[in-house]
């Protein structure tokens, strides 16, 4: 019987908490019993003025169901995954049941070893260009998971994507609500969750795309003029594809850290309806998240709540 003192379920709740979400909100509980953990939202952490239909944080619950996976797989275990398990618990996203011996592939181990060191690089990438072969990689991610990766460039909508985030951007600038809800999440050093200042990188003076700017630093960096940007797209949408998108996000990310590529979000479009709306009839599809790949130079990770803190026993 697996109980929550064993190293496995212990591993699988410290990937899990590594997950990224917006404004680091980390938008999750573990419901932990014998043989099972719940992955549950956490109402208290999702964001009324970015995410009111609690859309990114449902992908932010399937990226931690993934690393959570990935984990009890290269701890020796197998498991079975049950989505939305009881009709009248919609915030009970997901049920893990931890199974028999599992012996993890070398994709699974790979996956794993990434999960530590992937965190969203707010920094100005190198002009170094993203190859085919890792540009394929990326893309086959998504797929494994239902999804659909679209690199902007290989198919001619850069520009006009880059000038919706640009426009979804200013938006937001000027929204009041907004800007306060980022100045609340942007926290000082020391604390467990939201965005240290260090972490937010510099403020963006060029470039292509404006990279959302956490803390009061005053410094000004250039960013990439040509930059690899992805559109991650569904059939459907709905919770369940949302969770299933962040799934597909988060194999994505790890897929890319695993090659050496960096990321981060462009997630002003997808914060506003109207925006939005406008993406889906560019790509053709839902589109669920936006990110931009390169080489970047080191950054720093942000932190993440002790597992304890996000944590319900079951009796």
């Amino acid at each position: 019987m697996i109980l929550t003192e064993t190293p496995v379920v212990t591993a699988a709740l410290e990937a899990a908490v590594r997950a990224p979400s917006p404004h680091n909100t980390q938008p999750w509980l573990f419901e932990v019993g014998p043989d099972v953990i719940g992955v549950v939202l956490d109402e208290e952490r999702v964001l009324q003025v970015c995410d009111p239909d609690r859309r990114e944080a449902r992908l932010s619950c399937g990226a931690a169901l993934l690393n959570l996976e990935l984990a009890i797989a290269v701890a020796g275990r197998s498991c079975d995954v049950e989505f939305l398990p009881e009709k009248d618990r919609p915030e009970l996203l997901a049920r893990v049941r931890i199974g028999p011996r599992h012996r993890a592939s070398a994709a699974e181990q790979r996956l794993a070893a990434s999960i530590r060191v992937r965190y969203s690089n707010r920094r100005p990438f190198a002009s170094t260009p993203v190859p085919a072969g890792v540009r394929h990689a990326v893309r086959r991610a998504a797929g494994d998971e239902g999804a659909k990766l679209i690199l902007l460039d290989e198919v001619g909508l850069l520009e006009a994507v880059a000038g919706l985030i640009r426009r979804a951007d200013h938006l937001q600038t000027l929204d009041d609500r907004f800007q306060a809800e980022l100045r609340e999440w942007t926290r000082e050093q020391g604390s467990h969750d939201g965005v240290p200042a260090y972490a937010g990188g510099p403020r963006p003076s060029g470039g292509l795309l404006p990279v959302r700017h956490h803390g009061e630093s005053d410094q000004v960096r250039e960013f990439e003029q040509d930059p690899v940007v992805a559109v991650l797209t569904t059939p459907t949408d709905g919770p369940l594809a949302q969770i299933r998108a962040g799934r597909a996000m988060q194999r994505a990310l790890l897929t890319a850290t695993s090659l050496g590529l960096s990321a981060s979000f462009y997630s002003q479009p997808m914060e506003i309806p109207s925006a939005r709306a406008v993406l889906r009839s560019l790509v053709g599809d839902n589109a669920q998240v936006v990110f931009r790949l390169g080489y970047g130079f080191p950054g720093s990770t942000t932190p993440r709540r002790p597992v304890g803190d996000v944590l319900r026993i079951l009796r």
